[in-house]
């Protein structure tokens, strides 16, 4: 996965579809009245446009790489998430992308209809278009390397299933204010042929941080859990997101290390949000 790839899933997740130990010393408080099968949108709408600037961190050196675009619009019974990623041309002589991910999820419950990613990735391609058939449990996947070769697969899922764009949205929408620092929160998506079965821990407030380009916020801090190797390195070092503290809670920073040096995603702009971004300092 490229480092634009990996920024994206981060993103679209806030995790990733890796494991790891968490600290079994401290029992933690697992939040089990978080219902993953419906929740009320209370904090995004139609217009709604985030902006991501992506970095790569190599020998001590910040390399601006690219950037993600998320939008929300409004259909009659759905609402249409998308992201589209791409690199700066500077950044590609060493590695071109553009990905696309879209996401039709139902109004009432925010849980995924359909969900297509377009995947270019210097010469990876990859395109999966999976149906959700959330009565019956099952997860129709057209996937192959562009849309004409895709094949289609039928796989069992779980009741209630998310995917790495809906999940996002859906967590936006949890009171966090009703939790202590330390409460982790179960999630789960379908991606990649598989289920997987996450967990988000909140780690509290954290006044006054900086994001580079826009100034000062509070925000809520949370830890995505992930895995090491492949993607992520050894040592199972944690990915850390700072969302803004007000009724939008939208992402302001990502960091995680990733195999070789780090990544990071820092807002850049925004438009269209349901309410004033409150978190920010004077």
């Amino acid at each position: 996965m490229s480092v634009i790839g990996t920024t994206l899933m981060l993103l679209m997740a806030f995790t990733a579809p890796e494991r790891t130990e968490w600290n079994k010393a401290e029992p933690p408080q697992m939040v089990e009245s978080v219902s993953p099968c419906s929740i009320y949108n209370n904090t995004f709408l139609h217009g709604e446009t985030i902006t991501y600037k992506l970095y790569y961190n190599w020998n001590f050196i910040w390399l601006a790489a690219g950037e993600v675009t998320f939008r929300v619009r409004e259909k009659e019974n759905q609402y249409h998430l998308s992201a589209y990623g791409s690199t700066y041309k500077s950044y590609e002589w060493f590695y071109k992308v553009r990905d696309k991910y879209d996401t039709y999820v139902d109004k009432n419950t925010l849980l995924p209809v359909i969900s297509i990613r377009d995947v270019q990735e210097g010469k990876y391609r990859l395109y999966d278009k999976v149906t959700f058939d959330q009565n019956r449990a099952k997860a129709y996947s057209l996937r192959g390397k562009s849309k004409e070769t895709a094949e289609l697969s039928e796989y069992d899922i779980e009741n209630c299933m998310h995917d790495v764009l809906s999940i996002i949205y859906f967590t936006r929408n949890i009171e966090f204010e009703d939790y202590q620092a330390g409460a982790r929160i179960p999630v789960k998506i379908f991606m990649d042929k598989e289920v997987w079965p996450l967990k988000v821990e909140y780690q509290g407030k954290e006044k006054d941080v900086k994001v580079k380009g826009l100034g000062r916020f509070n925000t809520i801090k949370f830890s995505p859990e992930v895995i090491s190797g492949y993607v992520f390195g050894e040592g199972g070092a944690a990915m850390n997101v700072w969302a803004s503290d007000d009724k939008n809670k939208i992402p302001l920073i990502i960091e995680s290390p990733v195999s070789v040096g780090s990544v990071k995603a820092v807002l850049k702009e925004y438009n269209g949000l349901k309410y004033d971004l409150a978190s920010e300092r004077e």
